[in-house]
């Protein structure tokens, strides 16, 4: 397996155990409380949409399309970190997992802003 091949192979996984932490995050949180389960399932979608975003980007037919779907994972990430945001300040949720999935937004953030830069830095 070439170094470009594992390395998408390993980033597969980490989107996947980001998806996979949000999902564990979302059963632990007290969705009874309206204000929580509104943006509980607001999370839910987005924080599952980078991982599922992303295997469509390893499958992208050219440049610009893998671009394009890279940008949206930067996006939905970004999103799962504003709900992330508001249950911890707004909503008063503590926890290990939360935090975890806010510091692993911000450095999906970054790799996915690197990648995508560096596809449109690429002679033509």
């Amino acid at each position: 397996m070439s170094e470009l091949a594992r390395r998408k192979q390993e980033f597969r996984k980490r989107t996947k155990a980001y998806a996979s932490a949000t999902i564990r995050l979302y059963c632990s949180l007290p969705t009874s409380r309206t204000e929580v389960g509104v943006l509980a399932k607001q999370l839910l979608r987005s924080g599952t949409a980078v991982a599922s975003i992303y295997r469509e980007a390893s499958r992208a037919r050219s440049d610009a399309d893998f671009v394009s779907k890279i940008d949206l994972c930067a996006q939905e990430a970004d999103e799962s970190m504003l709900w992330l945001e508001l249950l911890r300040d707004d909503c008063r949720i503590r926890s290990q997992s939360l935090e975890w999935l806010l510091r692993e937004s911000d450095e999906l953030i970054a790799i996915f802003v690197t990648m995508a830069r560096r596809v449109k830095a690429k002679p033509k």
